[in-house]
């Protein structure tokens, strides 16, 4: 069968795939790869993937691509399914032999729940799909396949689960699908060097942070590993056929989760002799890290999380503040440049955690900072957290631009504080005069930086602009309440 595999258009610089952190519009807008997507159309060569955000491909544009295909398999997420399932049934319509797969987190938590709200999706595989959609495309039976839900008749049938990909060196290299269907200078993320490609060394997670969506819904907790040759051999071919590429990320859920594993793979990489960056957790020692720098790493995205303890206990995190302090003070005499990842609204936060969550983020002085809106997506602990203490509300969990917005309340921290909140963490932070000396001094020498520097400036302002309404909006609905400035 051939097959589309897409990423559909969504909110204006919406990016929902399975390779960014939260499924969300950014502050400033970035695009991270399809990764999941590609591992699969890889193993069927009459395939395509569909990147429609990055490369501005409209509604129209994709419903029209139907025709075409024989299985489009679209890969959901919670903010952007009501949306996906219009665009299926338009797909229909357009082309009704299509045959229609739904993957991703959602799917995952509620198959049934997917599957009846719309009768445009013909089936949805839970957790990892590669196998699946690729055995369904040859001609295997659903009814064969594991972790399956599909329709038949008017019944939802779902397959028992099957178990995950051991040999993950068995799947091909995503970077080649990247190359066959992806321009990969429209990818951009502001704390990476552009263009950059991402893919995985590893999937899943031990950690059993309650707030991380993929390893609870898609990923799993359990930790496979690609060899350290053939993490070098995709490294060394993506450097030889993307002219021009500046860094390679390793988009795992935690690429330096074990030392032994981290060291050998560095082995194999220095010798490559290329800039590469990774996601981390602050317990990694300074022995792991340096083994990093040496080997070309250049950047972490660091969730820190939060500045307070009992936070950090509440969401399971595994780590201290005393650990963050060292890992981040090791980082840096190694020459190593940290995002750091904070989250408002985890369970149990305060006003006065929030501004211990601040002064943390102050102290440790990170290069670059991203605060997040606490989500409590459907199949993680925080979800089931935030339901049997009836915190969640039937908000919107973003605005109708895909931006970030609470859909919960803490007694004391209604939902615009919360969003007031996060624009003060911002402005607090780039706003010392250390943090914003960082910022102008790239403008000053580099001119790319410099226009990079000016549109990403307007786009967060114009989103800090309409947060400020949705507060003032909020506060009319229940005036009375402080400010956040309250309780400082």
């Amino acid at each position: 069968m051939r097959t589309l595999f897409l990423n559909p258009p969504s909110f204006e610089g919406f990016d929902g795939g399975a390779s960014s952190r939260w499924p969300a519009t950014r502050e400033i807008e970035s695009y991270w790869y399809p990764v999941w997507l590609c591992y699969p159309a890889g193993m069927l060569p009459d395939s395509k993937v569909v990147d429609a955000p990055p490369h501005k491909i409209s509604i129209e544009q994709t419903v029209a691509m139907a025709s075409d295909f024989e299985l489009l398999v679209l890969f959901t997420s919670t903010p952007g399914f009501h949306v996906d399932a219009q665009m299926a049934e338009m797909m229909k319509d357009r082309n009704p032999k299509l045959k229609v797969a739904f993957v991703g987190p959602p799917v995952t938590v509620e198959p049934e729940k997917c599957l009846r709200a719309s009768r445009a999706i013909d089936f949805v595989v839970r957790r990892e799909f590669d196998h699946q959609i690729v055995d369904f495309a040859n001609g295997k039976p659903l009814s064969e396949l594991p972790g399956v839900s599909y329709w038949k008749g008017d019944t939802v049938c779902h397959n028992p689960e099957g178990g995950y990909i051991e040999n993950l060196d068995t799947l091909p290299w995503v970077s080649k699908v990247y190359q066959r269907d992806l321009d990969f200078r429209r990818y951009n993320v502001p704390f990476l060097l552009n263009p950059f490609l991402s893919f995985y060394t590893s999937r899943g997670c031990p950690a059993m942070c309650t707030f991380c969506l993929w390893p609870q819904t898609h990923s799993g907790h359990r930790w496979r590993l690609r060899s350290a040759d053939d993490v070098a051999s995709e490294v060394r071919w993506a450097l030889e056929n993307f002219p021009g590429l500046k860094e390679i990320f390793f988009d795992d859920d935690t690429f330096n989760y074990q030392k032994a594993r981290t060291i050998e793979l560095c082995k194999k990489l220095k010798p490559l002799n290329f800039t590469w960056s990774c996601t981390s957790r602050v317990t990694t020692d300074y022995e792991t890290l340096k083994a990093m720098r040496e080997a070309g790493c250049r950047l972490m995205i660091v969730g820190y999380e939060s500045g307070d303890q009992q936070i950090l206990k509440n969401i399971k995190k595994g780590a201290t503040l005393d650990m963050a302090q060292r890992f981040t003070k090791n980082a840096h005499s190694l020459g190593l440049t940290i995002h750091a990842d904070f989250i408002v609204g985890l369970p149990g936060e305060t006003r006065e955690s929030i501004r211990r969550t601040i002064d943390f983020a102050k102290k440790i002085d990170c290069e670059t900072i991203q605060v997040s809106i606490a989500h409590p997506y459907p199949g993680t602990e925080f979800y089931d957290y935030v339901k049997k203490n009836n915190l969640i509300t039937i908000d919107s969990m973003t605005d109708d631009q895909g931006h970030q917005l609470p859909n919960i309340i803490y007694h004391g921290l209604d939902r615009a504080e919360l969003v007031e909140w996060v624009e003060r963490f911002y402005g607090e932070y780039y706003f010392r005069p250390k943090a914003a000396w960082r910022v102008v001094r790239k403008a000053i020498f580099d001119n790319d930086e410099r226009k990079r520097l000016y549109k990403e400036a307007r786009e967060y302002l114009a989103l800090r602009s309409k947060r400020k309404k949705f507060v003032a909006d909020q506060r009319r609905q229940t005036p009375g309440v402080p400010a956040a400035s309250a309780g400082d």
